[in-house]
């Protein structure tokens, strides 16, 4: 499926570039999204004639981003307690989910959309640094503790 970028999308392209996707990541994700239109003649006249609105959007997302990013870096640490064995296991686990209150409880607004666990939810206590994508250019690395109750 040849579609048309509205918003950079990462490892796929940038605001304006025509890209062949497979065709159910194109019509279940990037159309719906917003992200893209299909790649029709009638599609890329529209599109030439919205280019610049676009690319000021996102240069304003990308400089609120990291504005954001900044703010967050400020924040230092951040702690979560838990219910936890004497070997330090967790009763549970701790995920994007609770990450994000933790973050917002501390000040800055994250979705949990925008943290990253490339293993999977903590189920130790103990230090992690957490990567927060805030943007496809800007992320950041926070310093989580998961501490016993």
């Amino acid at each position: 499926m040849n579609i048309i970028l509205l918003e950079k999308v990462g490892r796929i392209g940038d605001i304006g570039d025509q890209v062949d996707v497979k065709a159910g990541f194109g019509r279940n994700y990037l159309i719906p999204q917003g992200k893209a239109v299909r790649a029709t003649a009638d599609n890329i006249e529209k599109f030439e004639g919205r280019r610049a609105e676009l690319e000021k959007a996102a240069a304003d997302k990308l400089t609120s981003s990291k504005g954001r990013a900044k703010l967050l870096e400020a924040l230092g640490q951040i702690t979560i307690t838990q219910l936890a064995s004497d070997e330090g296991r967790l009763f549970g686990s701790v995920g994007t989910r609770e990450i994000a209150e933790a973050v917002t409880a501390a000040g800055e607004e994250i979705g949990k959309s925008e943290v990253l666990l490339p293993e999977g939810a903590l189920r130790d206590i103990g230090e992690y640094d957490i990567d927060l994508q805030l943007h496809s250019d800007v992320s950041i690395v926070l310093k989580l503790v998961v501490a016993p109750e």
